[in-house]
């Protein structure tokens, strides 16, 4: 049975030398790790830390995922550190947890990881309360297919970074549960700007149900819709930083009016047409 040291040391990596080579597990309950990988953040977030916890020459960070699993986000050659500074966070969307003591790293991505990372799943042992640990012996559980996702959680418990809908988009066979998902049902979907906080709210109908609907901004990143199309266009903010949720699910049996009504007391509750990228 294949397992982490196994995999390490035939990419390269001395493995004897333990104490050179820590393992992180990246899991907080205070911000969803997961938007931050798919908003491109996780790399600036991983490098903040508050004790000296990369205290080696090397890193192999993982994603927490279900129960006492991880999985694999890649390798890093640690380099030095100095204190944060306001521009490391500038575009961090949880840099609110940022210390004023904290220091940041120089990580450097080590080649050769490439078609394990966000597929190679480890189980971290009953201690995953430990996030930072030196190198010990993991058993790889499986290699997920290329471009999964994590499962579909529930059609209200997820905000689903743009990078991460073009992947699920892009990869039905290896998301199938997002697909069948999402072109079960009709409903009201929320677009969240990331740096602006300007929202937009559409409907989303017909037999494929939210699933049709988004594959069109996965597509496109804009939809079709006005507003977010000029805004994209004009470079006031880029595709990659919006977030896609679902308010309200509703039964595909529903027409389009029924379906548009409900969007329309959505718009009206949150000001998205005078405060929003609402046009109409």
């Amino acid at each position: 049975m294949l397992s982490l040291v196994d995999l390490l040391s035939l990419k390269g990596l001395d493995c004897s030398r333990a104490k050179s080579i820590k393992l992180v597990r990246h899991k907080d309950k205070r911000i969803d790790v997961e938007a931050l990988l798919g908003g491109g953040h996780i790399e600036t977030y991983q490098r903040i830390q508050g004790a000296p916890i990369f205290n080696c020459d090397y890193v192999v960070s993982f994603m927490g995922i279900d129960g006492t699993q991880a999985r694999l986000l890649g390798v890093y050659r640690v380099g030095g550190h100095r204190q944060v500074q306001p521009a490391d966070i500038v575009d961090l969307p949880c840099r609110d947890l940022v210390g004023e003591t904290d220091v940041i790293y120089d990580l450097d991505e080590v080649p050769g990881f490439e078609d394990f990372k966000d597929r190679l799943v480890i189980d971290w042992g009953n201690n995953a309360i430990s996030w930072h640990q030196w190198l010990t012996d993991k058993p790889v559980v499986e290699i997920l297919p290329a471009g999964r996702r994590r499962p579909f959680p529930g059609y209200l418990d997820f905000v689903l970074p743009y990078t991460d809908l073009k992947t699920i988009c892009d990869n039905p066979s290896s998301n199938k549960d997002w697909h069948k998902a999402l072109a079960a049902v009709a409903g009201i979907y929320i677009i969240v700007e990331e740096t602006s906080g300007l929202q937009y709210i559409g409907s989303a109908y017909g037999k494929d149900g939210i699933l049709g609907r988004w594959m069109t901004y996965a597509r496109t990143g804009h939809g079709g819709n006005a507003e977010l199309q000029k805004s994209i266009e004009e470079g006031r903010f880029a595709k990659e930083n919006l977030r896609f949720s679902i308010l309200r699910t509703l039964p595909k049996t529903l027409t389009m009016t029924e379906v548009v009504e409900h969007e329309s007391q959505y718009k009206e509750k949150l000001g998205t047409r005078a405060f929003g990228l609402n046009l109409n």
